[in-house]
């Protein structure tokens, strides 16, 4: 009977290890999954996950980082490149995953769908404050209005929050367009930043956008969107050298309203059900 009871006792401590292990490791590989795709610039390409007692971890030749979990503690490490030569702890595992998956599950950012990004944004967030930048390069841009690019994610119930977003362009400047008209300024200039600065109202708002800082560093590629315009419109003496990049610097913030109808804003929006009004004429009207 004694040996009954320790081989049963046996059992269930080595199932309760495995589930311990399974668990850190699938864990493991969600924050790291989640640290390439939100913080490309040091873990840059996805790489395998090693196993070297006591760590679990993944290595980035391009930016000689290592980043990954030490079993004795449950914490997460990081080493090389800006961080030294030392390992530099960061947080708990379990706390690192609380906040990944408080986050909506999307990419990490809170309150930021990424899921149609365009290629070469990335995107990082400390706090409240969520950084958009293309990294000093220059991407193509389909829609001269995205400048903040965070969109707020689909909601799964009406949390009743309302928000105000107002996008606020700091400096920005264009290249490849000109006029032949002398004294003529670039009309482009005023039209892609009061694009960019359109306010935008949020129904059914996720909570953890009620106090979001969007700041954008970004070069757009606008030819396309430009050169549609411009073939639309009736100006003569505006010459196009391709490629017209826009470049834009910006910061996104947001405040708590009780009724979108109410405000200022040119665009309204329900999280919840997806619908979209626009301002026409002093107006909204449903367009979706």
């Amino acid at each position: 009977m004694k040996r009954l009871i320790l081989s049963a006792c046996t059992f269930i401590l080595t199932a309760h290890i495995q589930l311990a292990f399974a668990t850190l490791s699938s864990d493991t590989e969600k924050l790291l999954n989640w640290a390439e795709k939100t913080f490309p610039q040091f873990f840059p390409s996805p790489q395998a996950t090693q196993n070297i007692e006591p760590w679990l971890f993944r290595y980035y030749p391009e930016t000689g980082v290592y980043a990954g979990v030490n079993k004795s503690d449950n914490a997460v490490y990081v080493l090389g490149g800006p961080w030294g030569n030392t390992p530099a702890v960061i947080d708990t595992l379990a706390n690192l995953i609380t906040q990944i998956d408080s986050s909506g599950g999307n990419g990490g950012i809170a309150g930021c769908d990424t899921t149609d990004a365009l290629s070469g944004v990335s995107y990082s967030q400390s706090g409240n404050v969520v950084t958009v930048t293309t990294n000093g390069q220059c991407v193509t841009a389909p829609d001269i209005s995205k400048t903040n690019l965070c969109q707020v994610p689909q909601q799964t119930t009406a949390s009743g929050i309302s928000l105000l977003g107002s996008n606020t362009v700091t400096t920005s400047s264009i290249e490849g367009l000109s006029t032949s008209i002398p004294g003529l300024p670039n009309p482009f200039q005023a039209i892609v930043d009061a694009a960019a600065n359109v306010k935008h109202c949020t129904m059914n708002a996720p909570a953890a956008t009620a106090n979001l800082v969007v700041n954008s560093d970004l070069c757009l590629d606008i030819t396309a969107p430009i050169s549609e315009t411009l073939a639309g419109l009736p100006i003569t003496g505006i010459v196009v050298s391709p490629p017209v990049k826009y470049y834009t610097k910006g910061t996104y913030t947001s405040q708590t309203v009780s009724d979108c109808f109410t405000t200022d804003a040119a665009t309204i929006s329900d999280a919840f059900t997806g619908e979209v009004w626009m301002k026409q004429s002093g107006s909204f009207v449903k367009i979706q």
